[in-house]
C-alpha cells in the first residue's frame, strides 16, 4: 500500500498560514523537520503592504494542532508599532485558516 492509499483514509485539512518573509524559512524548516509538506505562495497584503507567504499545508485532522503549534512558536506573538501615524499598528505573529479538504491527491 502506498503513502497516498494509507492517507486517503483519513479526514483532510487544508491549512493557509500567511507568515511575514522574515519568519518564512523558520517556519517552513520547523514544518518539514516534522513531516509536514508545504506549498508557498508569495503574497502581499495588510495595513502596511509588506510581503508576506502564505503556506498551504494539507494534513491528516488529527495533525493540525500540531501544525498550528510549530507555526505559532516560529512566528511570535504581534507587536504594536508605531509607523509615523497616528496610530500603532499590529505586526508579526501569523494568520491561520483551516479549511475542510474535500479531495487529497499526490502524484
Amino acid at each position: 500500500m502506498t503513502d497516498f492509499q494509507a492517507e486517503e483514509r483519513y479526514d483532510m485539512k487544508l491549512i493557509y498560514a500567511i507568515v511575514r518573509n522574515d519568519n518564512e524559512d523558520d517556519v517552513m524548516d520547523a514544518l518539514n523537520k516534522n513531516h509536514f509538506q508545504v506549498t508557498k505562495l508569495a503574497s502581499t497584503g495588510g495595513f502596511l503592504r509588506k510581503g508576506n507567504s502564505t503556506l498551504m499545508i494539507a494534513t491528516q485532522d488529527e495533525k493540525v494542532d500540531e501544525c498550528i503549534e510549530l507555526i505559532k512558536k516560529q512566528c511570535g506573538k504581534r507587536q504594536k508599532i508605531t509607523v509615523n501615524m497616528p496610530m500603532p499598528v499590529e505586526i508579526g505573529g501569523a494568520t491561520i485558516m483551516v479549511v475542510d479538504l474535500e479531495r487529497f491527491e499526490k502524484y
